[in-house]
């Protein structure tokens, strides 16, 4: 089993490698397209802005990089901002995203009593089995730190919601290509089952 963990500048790298070390999967930071070629499969972490997200990614060949890896059928998967930017596009910013996942990203809706961002630990509800979620019963808790909420345009694409003024998804897969919108690296023993579980796809 070995892990590519994409360093674009945004993220909780040492966090992940971590966790990955803690689960005995053999893990590396990767910067290149070229490492993102080689890789059996790769994570792609993110905090921070829609955007400045994308503008790395451009700037640095790993957006293309990554849509090639998209389309080997090897896993790829995104957490936190780096599940958004695998989708089409978000309100938070005006560039396009990965487009490998279709469907968009979009900011919670201000509502009394429900404050945005939607920060700290929270359960989830699985709407089908998968090996991502293999282990991850309905009620495991996740931590959550994010102000937009991914929509993709395929109800099918959803592992998982969770709910926050009205449900939004949480996990996602599309063949090859899966997200999280929590950060499993933070989530103890629940955040490592689902870390383990992609280690092995």
């Amino acid at each position: 089993m070995s892990v590519s963990v994409v360093d674009y500048g945004l993220g909780n790298l040492g966090s992940v490698a971590n966790m990955f070390k803690r689960i005995g999967t053999d893990v590396r930071l990767i910067s290149t397209p070229e490492a993102v070629a080689e890789s059996d499969r790769v994570l792609l972490p993110g905090v921070g802005a829609f955007d400045h997200g994308m503008s790395r990614l451009t700037e640095t060949g790993l957006a293309a990089a990554l849509r090639d890896f998209g389309a080997t059928g090897k896993p790829l998967m995104g957490i936190c901002l780096g599940m958004q930017l695998l989708l089409d596009a978000s309100d938070e910013g005006d560039l396009p995203g990965l487009g490998l996942i279709p469907g968009d990203t979009r900011r919670f809706e201000a509502a009394p009593g429900l404050r945005v961002p939607h920060m700290g630990w929270n359960s989830i509800r699985t709407l089908r089995d998968d090996p991502l979620i293999s282990g991850v019963e309905t009620a495991s808790r996740f931590y959550f730190v994010h102000s937009y909420q991914v929509v993709p345009a395929r109800s099918d694409d959803t592992l998982a919601v969770t709910d926050y003024g009205g449900e939004f998804t949480s996990i996602m897969r599309s063949g090859s290509i899966m997200g999280a919108q929590f950060h499993p690296e933070k989530s103890h023993a629940f955040g490592m089952t689902l870390l383990r579980n992609f280690a092995a796809l």
